[in-house]
């Protein structure tokens, strides 16, 4: 290098970048402090700037160095330089240098260290990418609560596109459900500094609830204030979902209580009306009053079987396979079924196949399916309350080579297209509120699967309702 150059480079020594004058053939003329410091070098010694650039783009630096020789403009890139055995992430400026007082041609180039720029850029990469593939929705909002980026989970669980949503504040999905104090303690705890956790509702695009477990923690600049809010949400649905079936459980847990208590304390009594109407029978010769007697004991015979039933329901399952009379389940189910209030003018046809062999079922969930699909084909019914019309409920089994198929249909209001995609969705009903959980069919469909078997619904609206059940033999 050399320094025998009139123009005085000293007015560089101050830069933070390192500063050279490379002539035409690369060769480093002069350079600034910044440069001797980092590269170690002094001035007697001849130094080849390209020498220091990563090889892989030392043919790309040597070319554009050569473009700004010939055109005279400048050009910058990005690159690695090679200094005391390590290399840092550098952007390189060539700036072409004329001046009256050199006798030869010469480019300035400035080599600004940015390898904390690059560390930063592959720690938002990692996080974009991170965030990006979550399963978790994520979102963050400036302090004004506007959205600035939401991940493709928070787009699928949403409904809405990052175009519908960015810029919008996110009551464009509230529910509405939680308080105004709610969203109050919120936006104290976040605006303080603080994370804050709570449980909330929205509504998806097309209006379906879904419920999640939102974690907001403030996003702070380098001075420690707060520049955004960056929220994250769990799916509580699954939790939600099993909550209600523990509690759909513990239900029918007390209704089986309640049914064993009723046997015990309707039990003695009609064992002993029963006795008395055998005793009356024995005594009497009128045939008026043995007539009436015989009724008294067909009903009593009756109540004792439905309370039987009842408790045989609701006694929780075995889990144990056993070979099982399929078309004795069923005459069960319609025996249970015709017991309630809404049945009453129903008529209940049955058709079942002498051919069916016995199949490997748990009995008691089998007739859970059969009597969860005709107290909803009653309901179905019942809502559409057609005057002097015959209304009625058709079982058939039937089978059909290596399976069996059960078939159940009602004259009842049918179900709307789009709802049929959903009927075996847990907690979807067409009922009025109070009126069904939305489990019994979803119940049913895991029961048929966990046999091996299928269940499909066909349906037109006011025309009723069919189900079909295929079980294998095997």
């Amino acid at each position: 290098m050399n320094n025998n150059i009139t123009l005085d480079f000293s007015l560089f020594d101050g830069f933070p970048d390192m500063c050279f004058l490379v002539n035409e053939n690369g060769n480093i003329r002069v350079l600034n402090k910044a440069s001797i410091n980092r590269l170690g070098l002094h001035n007697s010694e001849p130094e080849v700037f390209f020498d220091y650039v990563e090889l892989c783009d030392r043919s790309k630096a040597e070319s554009l160095f050569k473009e700004s020789f010939t055109n005279g403009n400048s050009s910058d890139f990005e690159t690695r330089l090679f200094i005391k055995k390590n290399f840092i992430n550098v952007k390189i400026t060539y700036i072409p240098f004329t001046s009256n007082g050199l006798d030869e041609k010469l480019i300035l180039i400035t080599a600004r260290d940015i390898s904390e720029e690059k560390r930063k850029e592959i720690d938002l990469i990692r996080f974009f990418n991170v965030a990006e593939n979550s399963v978790n929705p994520l979102q963050i909002t400036d302090l004004n609560g506007k959205m600035i980026y939401v991940n493709k989970a928070f787009e699928s669980a949403s409904g809405y596109t990052s175009d519908e949503l960015i810029g919008k504040n996110p009551r464009v999905f509230g529910s509405g459900k939680n308080s105004s104090k709610f969203w109050d303690k919120m936006w104290d705890t976040i605006s303080s500094g603080k994370v804050w956790v709570g449980e909330v509702e929205n509504l998806r695009k097309n209006g379906e609830a879904f419920f999640t477990q939102l974690l907001i923690s403030p996003i702070l600049d380098k001075d420690g204030k707060v520049s955004g809010y960056f929220g994250i949400h769990r799916d509580l649905t699954e939790k939600r979902t099993l909550e209600r079936q523990l509690i759909h459980t513990q239900k029918m847990e007390s209704i089986g209580t309640l049914a064993a208590g009723i046997a015990h304390e309707v039990g003695n009594p009609l064992a002993s009306i029963s006795a008395l109407v055998q005793v009356a029978q024995r005594i009497t010769t009128d045939p008026f009053v043995n007539e009436k007697l015989g009724l008294v004991k067909s009903q009593v015979t009756r109540i004792s079987k439905i309370i039987r039933d009842l408790v045989d329901f609701s006694r929780p399952s075995n889990y144990e396979l056993e070979l099982t009379d399929i078309n004795k389940v069923i005459h069960e189910a319609v025996e249970i079924t015709k017991v309630g209030t809404k049945a009453k003018d129903i008529i209940f046809e049955t058709d079942l196949s002498s051919d069916i062999p016995m199949l490997p079922l748990i009995a008691d969930q089998t007739q859970q399916v059969f009597v969860n699909i005709l107290l909803n084909a009653v309901d179905a019914i019942a809502e559409k309350k057609r005057e002097n019309k015959v209304e009625k409920v058709s079982v058939k089994s039937e089978c059909n080579g290596d399976e069996v198929t059960l078939t159940f249909t009602d004259t009842g209001m049918g179900i709307k297209e789009e709802n049929l995609s959903k009927v075996f969705e847990p907690f979807f009903t067409t009922k009025k509120e109070g009126r069904g959980t939305g489990l019994g069919l979803w119940v049913s469909y895991g029961i048929v699967k966990s046999f091996q078997g299928d269940i499909k619904i066909k349906s037109k609206l006011n025309e009723g309702t069919t189900f079909i059940i295929k079980l294998p033999i095997s």
